[in-house]
C-alpha cells in the first residue's frame, strides 16, 4: 500500500512516498497519524511537507552552528583535589562538564560529550569534543587546576 509519511520512521523520512505492507499501514501508521494514503490530492501535499522539513532542518543547523561558536569561545575551569606530585584523585567526567556548561545556559546531553580515550586525569588544558549533530562537532577547552 502506497502512503505518504507524516513522521520519520525506520522505513523512511517525513514526506517520502513509500510502499509498505498493508497491515503495517492499517494497524500502525494510519491510527497513529504517521502516514496518509497516497492519493492524487495527498501527493500534492508532499512538496509542501518536504519544504517544511527543509526549512526546519535549516533552522536547526543554524542554531547548532551558533551553539558551536558559543562553545568554542568558552574555557571551562575545573578544580580537582590532588595528591603527591600533583596527581589527581579520579578524573574529570562528562557529567561534571555538562554541569559546568549549564552555568552558561548550554544544555548538552552527557552522551554527546566525547572525552579523550584515556579520560582527563591530569592537570592542565585539555580539548573535549562535543557532538551537536550528525556532522557538527564543537571543541571545548577544559582547564583543570589544583584545588587549594
Amino acid at each position: 500500500m502506497k502512503v505518504i509519511l507524516l513522521d520519520d520512521i525506520p522505513k523512511g523520512k517525513m514526506g517520502d512516498v513509500v510502499d509498505l505492507q498493508d497491515g503495517f499501514v492499517r494497524n500502525f501508521l494510519l491510527p497513529k497519524k504517521k502516514a496518509i494514503l497516497a492519493t492524487e490530492e495527498n501527493l500534492k501535499l508532499v512538496n509542501k511537507i518536504k519544504e517544511e522539513r527543509k526549512k526546519r532542518e535549516e533552522r536547526e543547523n543554524k542554531l547548532k552552528i551558533e551553539l558551536k561558536e558559543k562553545i568554542e569561545a568558552l574555557t571551562i575551569t575545573m578544580k580537582k583535589k590532588t595528591g603527591e606530585e600533583d596527581r589527581m584523585f579520579g578524573q574529570v567526567t562528562s557529567q561534571e562538564i555538562k554541569d559546568s556548561l549549564k552555568e552558561f545556559n548550554i544544555d548538552i546531553d552527557k552522551k554527546d560529550i566525547l572525552l579523550p580515550e584515556q579520560g582527563i586525569k591530569s592537570l592542565g588544558e585539555h580539548s573535549v569534543e562535543i557532538k551537536l549533530g550528525t556532522d557538527i562537532k564543537a571543541s571545548l577547552k577544559v582547564l583543570v587546576e589544583k584545588e587549594e
